[in-house]
């Protein structure tokens, strides 16, 4: 059973930075892809590597493949940031790099966790 559970959400002042992990077990490691996304109350999900070479880099996505963990940096955080933040996963060879960003290409996806700046 793929699982995913994100972590490492909270309340941060502007300008202050968190990261966020996404643990994943139930599959081959090397056979999925993983991204992550966001949703504001009232909004759609948003691709996180969408937004990250439009928004001055703030946001940087890595891996520990050791760990099976994505996680995600996110610095200099802005009040319009807040959002649930989620992982999801899916197959690697269903999931095209402009896939990345679509939420709706992914079937698998973390409990999210919620990210409040503070203005």
């Amino acid at each position: 059973e793929v699982q995913l559970v994100e972590s490492g959400g909270g309340l941060v002042q502007a300008g202050g930075s968190l990261r966020l992990s996404c643990a994943a077990s139930g599959f081959t490691w090397d056979d999925y892809a993983i991204a992550w996304f966001r949703q504001a109350p009232g909004k759609d999900h948003e691709g996180i590597s969408c937004l990250s070479s439009s928004d001055g880099g703030r946001f940087t996505i890595s891996s520990d493949n050791a760990k099976r963990t994505v996680y995600l940096q996110m610095n200099s955080l802005k009040p319009e940031d807040t959002a649930i933040y989620y992982c999801a996963a899916d197959e690697s060879r269903l999931i095209t790099n402009h896939d990345m960003c679509a939420a709706s290409r992914f079937d698998y996806w973390g409990q999210g966790t919620q990210v409040t700046v503070s203005s």
